[in-house]
């Protein structure tokens, strides 16, 4: 069975760790077994992807709302983490789990993912409840972008994300290195992306930034406990 490990702490500490350094012992790298992380994080924060300027946020609006401004090692744009509006979950995997390139690793992770919250969609969502215009679908194309993807990462579509009912749900960045792939996953319970907004400097696209779709009832422990039991099917079938 895949092991589910729980990762406790700040935004800036969870993305500093290094699974691969972790594997081996003391001055080692080995390539790592599959695990899932469960990231609990304690803080709030805006996250940037690596590509981003700390200079694109506004440190007084960040500090006023109660953020801490964070880089992650992985690309994409940004996003809000507030402990009670999300669930962070990562996926660690060797090379030779997933398939080798990244467009292909990530929708064969994000297959995962979808099967994961599937039994979270059945129940209504923004008060409507769940029919066929409602389902979940992986992408499996190129980068989709908006007016907003350039600087937020719930407004573009990227290869293996998840949409419910043609709204984004599960956003995901992938680092990799020569031992293996960390492919971080979140979920909105509740609704904050619109709060970025008011959090850039420079000039803004003249269009509102829209919500990602949210699953409020949705189990970060449930959805770790059901990755990894994904996960150690594809371990025992190999």
């Amino acid at each position: 069975m895949v092991e589910v490990v729980r990762q406790r702490g700040s935004a800036a500490e969870l993305h500093s760790l290094d699974p691969f350094s972790l594997s081996g012992g003391p001055g080692q790298r080995s390539a790592p077994e599959p695990q899932v992380w469960w990231c609990d994080v304690n803080d709030a924060s805006i996250i940037l992807g690596s590509r981003q300027s700390l200079g694109m946020v506004d440190p007084v609006a960040a500090a006023s709302a109660g953020l801490d401004v964070v880089r992650r090692r992985s690309g994409g744009g940004a996003l809000i983490v507030r402990p009670e509006a999300i669930v962070w979950i990562d996926v660690v995997l060797p090379h030779g789990f997933a398939p080798g390139d990244v467009r292909a690793s990530m929708v064969w992770v994000g297959e995962r993912w979808s099967a994961a919250v599937a039994p979270f969609t059945t129940s209504a969502v923004d008060g409507d409840p769940i029919g066929p215009d409602r389902r979940l679908t992986v992408h499996r194309g190129g980068m989709v972008d908006t007016a907003w993807s350039r600087l937020v990462c719930f407004a573009g579509l990227g290869p293996g994300e998840v949409s419910l009912g043609g709204r984004k749900l599960v956003g995901l960045s992938q680092r990799r290195t020569r031992l293996g792939i960390r492919v971080q996953g979140l979920v909105y319970r509740a609704p904050v992306t619109s709060e970025l907004a008011r959090l850039f400097v420079g000039d803004l696209p003249p269009v509102d930034l829209v919500e990602p779709a949210t699953l409020p009832m949705l189990d970060a422990e449930a959805v770790a406990v059901a990755l990894a039991a994904e996960l150690s099917s594809e371990l025992h079938a190999g």
